[in-house]
């Protein structure tokens, strides 16, 4: 589905990712692990778009997306769910939820299985919090009102940048469930981590990223097996 190749991303003059290169199949939840700084979210800003590569290829679903803009990329079916949130703190959680949905050129609704009465069946918490404004729920909340409405654009593949930072460890649980479920409803996932004890308990395969480079892939076993890489690029 998502094929990442050899790319170079830059914020300026400073050389960020150097020839970083990945691959999602359809149905997958891959993890992308590492430590604070080494290029993980300018990887996953790279393939929405919001730094554009100044070389390497990033296909999805055999389109090309180096070059595209990022409302073009979430188009053709990429959602980005990113670290700080950026719900609507203004609007209640229905409100923000009507603000994911995509159009078409002409103003329709796309056709897909995400509806409003889908993602409170999913996110029931939601649902009881419905008319309550962004600015009064809690990290958990706001987390999954993110999602959620991502997934109001129907993507195929959504990226998720850091789900569990600054939560509670119950917190933490309620959302590896909720990124669980939306993979079980068909949504590819790969997600940035920094908790490698969350991440073994939900993703199928595992990239772990070192000064802009990949330096590790593999899944849950390999990554286990792997105590040299574990000490040395993760906070575990």
């Amino acid at each position: 589905m998502l094929e990442v190749k050899d790319i170079h991303s830059y914020y300026g003059k400073s050389h960020i990712l150097h020839g970083v290169s990945l691959e999602l199949k359809e149905g997958e939840l891959v993890c992308l692990l590492g430590r604070n700084g080494v290029g993980k979210s300018t990887t996953l800003k790279s393939i929405m778009g919001i730094v554009r590569p100044s070389q390497g290829s990033i296909r999805f679903d055999g389109q090309e997306l180096v070059g595209r803009q990022p409302y073009q990329i979430a188009r053709i079916g990429v959602g980005y769910v990113p670290e700080d949130r950026r719900i609507f703190r203004s609007l209640t959680v229905h409100e923000n939820l009507l603000m994911g949905i995509q159009k078409t050129t002409n103003g329709s609704s796309l056709e897909g299985a995400w509806t409003i009465e889908k993602v409170y069946g999913i996110f029931p918490n939601l649902q009881e919090r419905r008319s309550n404004k962004g600015s009064h729920l809690s990290g958990g909340e706001q987390q999954m009102l993110t999602v959620a409405r991502t997934l109001m654009g129907n993507p195929k593949l959504i990226l998720v940048d850091e789900p569990t930072e600054g939560l509670a460890p119950l917190i933490v649980k309620d959302v590896l469930e909720m990124l669980a479920t939306v993979r079980k409803s068909g949504v590819t996932v790969l997600m940035v981590e920094q908790n490698f004890k969350a991440a073994i308990k939900l993703a199928d395969r595992f990239y772990i990223m070192a000064k802009g480079q990949m330096v590790f892939e593999g899944d849950t076993a390999a990554l286990l097996a792997a105590e040299d890489v574990r000490k040395s690029y993760l906070e575990v």
